[in-house]
């Protein structure tokens, strides 16, 4: 897989973020603002990531607990070793396909809107998001899934498979990858029993926070601007 190249800042928000603490039992901080790479970025680099609310606003969302994967905690079993040897792995080839295919509405659960998926490919273009791959021997994507990475952080967004074991695959190289450029927090937002199975743990949003700052500490925040509102 490529090697990491720096990636280029964007602009600052003009957006003032609110405080993770601040969240709802939902999770939600505020709704508003937008999905400027700049915007994104001030958003991660404070604890918080968007999802869609409603037909066209964007919540902020910062759970307690959260879910990570320790990178020294990846459950990988002998059948799933077995697995990636089927598999050609790569690294931000088809960024926007990992998302569009992610984003399929049939899935369940689907929220990744054309919207999302034009913003994180702006992202992904500065050198701030990241896929990875599955292709299988006819040379198909059958598998990936994509995130931000800030400095020693990386936020896993979504996932999908066509075949049995991609999307772990895709998982395991993520994680091989972080480990070899010394991450030291992959984030996942919320537990799931397949999470869970992979080796996700759920820590306390202080917790997270204190990880956090640690991960991205070299780089810039935001300057204060307007307010987000609920």
């Amino acid at each position: 897989m490529p090697r990491r190249v720096a990636p280029v800042e964007p602009p600052t928000t003009r957006w003032r973020l609110p405080a993770p603490e601040l969240a709802d039992e939902d999770g939600i901080v505020a709704v508003g603002g937008d999905l400027e790479p700049g915007t994104l970025l001030a958003a991660y680099r404070r604890g918080l990531f968007p999802m869609p609310y409603g037909r066209r606003r964007v919540a902020w969302f910062s759970p307690d607990p959260r879910a990570v994967i320790p990178l020294d905690g990846l459950r990988v079993s002998r059948s799933l070793r077995r697995s990636r040897r089927r598999f050609d792995l790569r690294r931000d080839t088809r960024f926007a396909e990992v998302m569009m295919r992610c984003a399929d509405p049939r899935r369940p659960g689907g929220w990744i809107t054309p919207a999302f998926v034009r913003a994180y490919d702006r992202l992904h273009r500065l050198g701030w998001a990241h896929s990875v791959e599955c292709y299988d021997d006819d040379g198909e994507l059958v598998g990936g899934l994509y995130g931000v990475r800030i400095e020693h952080f990386f936020a896993g967004e979504s996932m999908f498979h066509t075949a049995r074991d991609a999307s772990k695959v895709a998982l395991v190289a993520l994680v091989e990858w972080l480990r070899e450029t010394e991450a030291t927090l992959l984030d996942v937002q919320w537990p799931t029993p397949h999470l869970r199975s992979l080796g996700a743990v759920e820590v306390s949003r202080e917790r997270y926070l204190d990880a956090l700052a640690d991960a991205v500490a070299t780089q810039p925040v935001a300057t204060p601007g307007s307010t987000f509102r609920r």
